[in-house]
């Protein structure tokens, strides 16, 4: 039996990954814990983000070892798994610590939703949220993360200005909100995944998506161009594999085969063209390549579970836009 050698991801794959990248995030709290207490969150289906703003403490994910918690340490948490954040006081074990379910709590007066364990000045202080960052319905970066990513940042990379915007944004629930705060949070995995590239763990790896140079360089094709003609054999060609040996290693290690996350590209870049109502439905099935548009309309409805143009029209009409 041989085992298959794990090469690094290229810059440029890496760059082209990046850039066809959607993030977004589904909560976003700033976290507050005082000396003596422990701050207890459950898991989540969505993988979580940790940056720590100012103090030192430590936090446990699961049951695994303890990880050290100094300013501008960002952790990224493995989606279901629940962890907690606890700072010990002085001359006490974290035996006597106070614990404070921080999934009981809401937002404040001030509209933020802030979770807090202990009274009086807090020792650590975090912003927190869960996120996707997916290349269309069945592709999501971190979804098979299964360990903690710490990085160490520092103020000169200016995180924390990055996701304190973000939460002001999310807090305004003004126009394009929800656009800009993804956009910032989109700078943070940036920053992130660019760090891994210097790294000497390079934890990148860790993800299947990033584990396998070969299929990286065609996965990136794909998302860079989906209306492009891709075949599985052309796809094969791009990454330096058989056939055979291609259509193995991408299901193993995307988690679906090719022309199916192919499909699922093409109707990602459709459903924003829609929205956009730059292009007619023909345009739009011809952007996405597909010469019928009835073959089109098939491939659509099974990801959105509704035809182009009514996906079209519901779209406007969430908006307030629908034209006569």
């Amino acid at each position: 039996m041989t085992t298959r050698q794990t090469l690094r991801i290229s810059a440029s794959d890496l760059d082209e990954l990046l850039t066809t990248l959607e993030v977004r995030f589904v909560a976003l709290t700033e976290c507050l814990v005082s000396p003596g207490h422990v701050l207890q969150m459950g898991g989540a289906d969505a993988p979580g983000i940790h940056y720590n703003i100012s103090g030192r403490g430590r936090m446990l994910v699961r049951n695994d070892p303890p990880i050290e918690l100094k300013p501008h340490t960002l952790i990224i948490v493995p989606p279901n798994a629940p962890f907690r954040m606890e700072v010990a006081a002085a001359g006490k074990s974290s035996a006597h610590l106070r614990a404070v379910d921080g999934r009981l709590q809401t937002a404040g007066p001030d509209g933020v939703r802030r979770v807090v364990a202990g009274e009086g000045t807090p020792e650590i202080i975090l912003i927190c949220g869960f996120f996707h960052a997916a290349y269309g319905s069945s592709t999501d970066l971190f979804a098979a993360l299964s360990t903690p990513i710490v990085e160490e940042f520092d103020a000169s990379d200016r995180l924390d200005h990055a996701l304190k915007a973000a939460l002001a944004e999310l807090i305004s629930q003004e126009a394009g909100a929800g656009a800009m705060s993804s956009a910032l949070l989109k700078q943070v995995i940036v920053a992130l995944l660019r760090r891994s590239l210097q790294s000497a763990n390079h934890w990148a790896e860790r993800f299947s998506m990033l584990s396998d140079r070969q299929i990286a360089r065609a996965f990136a094709a794909m998302a860079a161009h989906p209306g492009a003609a891709h075949t599985t054999q052309s796809l094969a060609d791009l990454a330096h594999l058989s056939r055979s040996a291609f259509m193995s290693r991408f299901t193993d290690t995307v988690g679906r085969p090719p022309m199916i996350v192919l499909r699922d590209l093409r109707m990602r870049q459709a459903a924003q063209q829609l929205k956009n109502g730059t292009f007619s439905v023909d345009q739009v099935a011809r952007n996405a390549g597909y010469e019928s548009r009835s073959s089109f309309v098939r491939a659509f409805r099974k990801v959105y579970d509704t035809d182009p143009s009514h996906y079209r029209i519901e779209t406007k009409s969430a908006h307030g836009t629908v034209e006569a």
